[in-house]
């Protein structure tokens, strides 16, 4: 399945903000390179490389899922604090794809290392040597298909010839459109903060329809910031911001053996040394994060396959912010739900199953839902000014938000998710053809 342009140039989604895309401009420290291996038997790009020039700083999280594709393997297995190149294809996750997978990797990164080495001494006045562990991989597409090893080798040398080493907006979004399998729309975003008194850009791209669900992360999410972070900030900065992101987010309940995000430090930002996640000087790049990341988050689930609905679901009044979770997610995640909000019906019989089935310990007698502004459930009974008709005209909406406050406790959880649409069995049914 290539990337439906169509749907992406003249998309009819009544949700314009999920359209809008940001600028992104130049990021010092880091190049791009996109190419196309006829992945699918077409000319679309299919080949993403970024290069670190000098190396960048990084941390990661991977998929909690026990089966694991061999790219995240070859990934965790480098014990590296640098990298120096990001190679990403679709069409193939190589996932199931046992011994031939790991080592297709091994002699990709080969490849990739030399030919940046050599590269390396004709930019660089000091150049340096690049190793295969100097190299992280990024697949995404059909699961237990051989990899396409030679297809992608061949295009090594093309992807770092013409490697850009000044980025701009159309580069970005070549890059972008690069890594989609199902998605419609490319998933880009970018803040800019102070770190101390210097500007500090973070820019960031992801992919992500379907087989979304996270349990560290969720889809591929790739940020890059020319700030100067060690490894292990990166990594505590990473985590935290995690877990109100693509970690609230869930397409259909399934979670990748693929999933990984990303983060890279280049270092060439001018500001003053962080130390600890603690110093203050760090806390307006910490907020500018976790905004990249649930705006990227928000922009996978508004493009979940056949999506006609982005939904909100606001869970409080839990004892813990696990219960909350489980509670948002039993929602998000009910096939019963997601059908019922893409056909327009106010059922909430069907929320009131899904917060049972989570387990969770609830007094039904302080149990209040809304939908939006709308009262449906309060005291643990139908409120009194419920009114069907207004709230099945409010389903008409692009953007649902589900309200529910259990009034156990004070700790909250917010969930994003789509409804199931006709559509995302079709798109899914057809997945392989």
């Amino acid at each position: 399945m290539g990337i439906n342009l169509t749907n992406f140039l003249s998309s009819k989604s009544k949700n314009l903000k999920m359209i809008n895309f940001q600028d992104l401009d130049h990021l010092d420290g880091l190049s791009i390179s996109v190419q196309s291996a006829n992945l699918y038997g077409t000319n679309r790009d299919d080949l993403v490389m970024f290069y670190f020039r000098d190396g960048a700083n990084f941390a990661s999280v991977y998929t909690k899922s026990k089966i694991l594709s061999e790219n995240i393997k070859w990934n965790l297995n480098q014990r590296t604090k640098k990298i120096h190149s990001l190679l990403i294809n679709t069409r193939n996750a190589n996932s199931f794809t046992g011994e031939h997978g790991y080592k297709s990797m091994l002699n990709i990164a080969e490849i990739i290392s030399t030919k940046l080495t050599q590269k390396q001494k004709k930019d660089d006045d000091d150049p340096i040597t690049i190793k295969p562990k100097h190299i992280l991989f990024g697949c995404t597409g059909t699961i237990g298909e051989k990899f396409p090893v030679e297809k992608i080798s061949s295009k090594i040398s093309d992807l770092i010839k013409n490697i850009k080493y000044t980025q701009n907006k159309h580069l970005w979004m070549k890059a972008a459109l690069g890594i989609m399998t199902t998605d419609t729309k490319p998933k880009m975003a970018m803040e800019e903060c102070q770190i101390g008194n210097s500007t500090v850009k973070i820019y960031g791209i992801a992919k992500g329809s379907g087989m979304i669900f996270p349990n560290m992360a969720t889809t591929l999410g790739y940020i890059f910031t020319d700030a100067n972070l060690s490894n292990e900030l990166l990594k505590k900065l990473l985590q935290k911001n995690i877990e109100n992101t693509f970690n609230a987010i869930s397409c259909d309940g399934d979670m990748s053996t693929n999933d990984m995000v990303t983060i890279f430090s280049t270092g060439k930002a001018n500001h003053s040394k962080i130390t600890s996640i603690n110093d203050k000087k760090i806390k307006n790049f910490d907020i500018s994060l976790n905004r990249l990341l649930l705006n990227l988050a928000k922009r996978v689930v508004a493009d979940g396959e056949g999506a006609t609905k982005f939904v909100t679901v606001k869970v409080s009044g839990a004892k813990t912010e696990v219960d909350a979770k489980k509670i948002a997610f039993s929602i998000a995640n009910s096939p019963l739900v997601k059908t019922a909000i893409a056909g327009e019906d106010p059922n909430w019989g069907r929320i009131i199953m899904a917060i049972g089935k989570s387990r969770v310990e609830i007094k039904i007698t302080k149990l209040a839902i809304k939908f939006g502004n709308i009262f449906v459930i309060q005291k643990g009974k139908l409120h009194g000014t419920y009114d069907e008709i207004k709230a099945a005209e409010y389903m008409k909406n692009s953007d649902i938000e589900i309200v529910v406050d259990v009034g156990s406790g004070k700790k909250s959880f917010t969930a994003y998710t789509m409804d199931f649409s006709k559509k995302y069995i079709e798109i899914n049914a057809d997945y392989r053809s």
